[in-house]
């Protein structure tokens, strides 16, 4: 009995605690001081770290601000991808942006943060 009850701890360790498909080179950007009205992009690097092609399904802004362009084909074992995500700078103060990107086959989706400030055009 007591052999189960560990197999079964085991079991849900490794699955609530799995280890998303691809290892980011960072998760978050800060742009620091940008204009008012002029958009700016981060490019986040990531890994295939599988052994199989991994897809991304998704990925989703918090807001219309803010736009993720991300590959439509898998990426290959051990190859990297890019997901370039744009924030529009339209509005003055600091902001604090996420984009949840979902990997096909995945629970979890793993999030993206940029941060800033967009301060007025003089």
């Amino acid at each position: 009995m007591k052999s189960i009850l560990i197999g079964i701890f085991c079991f849900l360790s490794v699955v609530s605690f799995g280890q998303a498909p691809a290892q980011f080179s960072t998760v978050k950007h800060s742009f620091g001081k940008i204009k008012q009205n002029i958009p700016a992009s981060y490019v986040f690097t990531f890994k295939n770290i599988t052994s199989k092609p991994i897809v991304i399904e998704v990925a989703t802004a918090e807001c219309g601000c803010t736009t993720p362009e991300y590959p439509k084909a898998p990426i290959a074992k051990g190859q990297e991808g890019k997901i370039k995500v744009t924030y529009n700078a339209v509005n003055p103060g600091t902001f604090t942006k996420k984009v949840h990107v979902k990997f096909a086959g995945e629970d979890q989706p793993v999030t993206l943060e940029i941060d800033g400030e967009v301060v007025t055009a003089k």
